[in-house]
């Protein structure tokens, strides 16, 4: 059926709004201030030598960072993603798409999501709503996005909150489990499943862990809030207030990587929400983070005029931060820093 329109300008909104508002979350903190890495004074390594690579779906990385799903779908976005791949392709990092949906309904928008050609070797994530399982998409529409982007995995992403205050949201959540595990059963590459910016509990991950999922992405409460971003696109006072009523809703990230890993030891875990510095990324390591997502600190970068060189600036920074935090924490490696034992503040 013909693309909507609407699906297409929402794009669009989400971002212009998380460039140009302020959409973080009130209230509510990541938790990975009241952490400290230990330090070390006499680190006995050379810095030089400090070793961050790690393997993802069977393909190595350079560093344990992924760059999140942010968009697609709407005309201009291609330039958008372009240039994230080709930072991640020349760092050696993993990418995720935003949500395809748009692509699906609108084939003439593939292209804005295929990427494959400047980024032929890095783990590459498609990227759905889970919710549209319930909205009559199923096993093909999976099929088809992951055939779309050659892609690695599936992330298909829970974002109630999100849904419940948006002017056009599909908010019929009921039965998801079932249809969940049947694309986890079906399907030929891994589900990846995420939230977007409020958190997956322990109890959570156990039940999707249970159906077959093998990759959550926590996606935790403290950085982009899209209650407040939907709050921006409300056409009513009523419908901010009821938007902003839930600016600091969620499960925070480092108490969400927390709980799952105390339960679910080997689960492979994403760290996201609010990772703002290579402290954070160390400090989500340590908590139980197999890789690390960050998409917001990206956008900016991502629409300057120098493409994916501002991206790999920014991507240099975090990364330098990171091997400097497990440098002074001792931690030779990745393996080293997952041993490490925080220090609660």
């Amino acid at each position: 059926m013909p693309n909507s329109p609407k699906i297409e300008d929402r794009k669009l909104d989400h971002i212009r709004i998380v460039l140009k508002e302020d959409t973080l979350a009130k209230g509510i903190a990541t938790g990975f201030a009241a952490y400290r890495l230990p330090h070390t004074a006499l680190p006995e390594l050379d810095l030089a030598e400090i070793e961050t690579k790690t393997t993802f779906l069977g393909k190595t990385l350079a560093a344990p960072l992924l760059i999140s799903s942010m968009t697609g779908g709407s005309r201009g976005t291609e330039r958008i993603n372009l240039a994230l791949a080709e930072a991640a392709a020349h760092l050696g990092l993993a990418m995720g798409l935003g949500s395809q949906r748009a692509a699906l309904a609108d084939e003439r928008l593939a292209y804005t999501y295929q990427v494959r050609r400047v980024a032929p070797h890095i783990p590459l994530l498609a990227n759905l709503g889970a919710v549209q399982l319930n909205y009559r998409f199923g096993l093909e529409q999976c099929r088809r996005a992951v055939e779309m982007i050659e892609a690695d995995a599936l992330i298909l992403h829970l974002n109630p909150l999100q849904e419940a205050v948006q002017p056009e949201g599909n908010v019929n959540f009921k039965g998801l489990l079932a249809q969940i595990e049947k694309v986890c059963r079906e399907l030929t590459v891994p589900v990846i499943i995420k939230e977007v910016g409020n958190g997956i509990s322990a109890d959570d991950a156990i039940r999707l862990h249970n159906i077959g999922v093998q990759i959550i992405d926590v996606a935790g409460a403290g950085g982009t809030s899209w209650s407040e971003v939907e709050r921006f696109r409300q056409n009513s006072q009523i419908g901010i207030e009821i938007a902003n009523a839930f600016a600091d809703w969620g499960l925070p990230t480092s108490e969400a990587l927390r709980q799952i890993h105390a339960v679910l030891p080997n689960i492979t875990l994403i760290g996201s929400g609010g990772i703002n510095s290579g402290v954070d990324i160390a400090k989500a390591i340590a908590l139980g983070a197999d890789l690390v997502g960050t998409a917001r600190g990206l956008l900016a970068a991502a629409v300057d005029e120098r493409g994916a060189v501002a991206i790999i600036e920014v991507l240099q920074a975090r990364l330098t931060e990171l091997r400097i935090a497990m440098f002074c924490a001792g931690c030779a490696n990745l393996q080293n820093l997952r041993n490490v034992k925080l220090q609660a503040i």
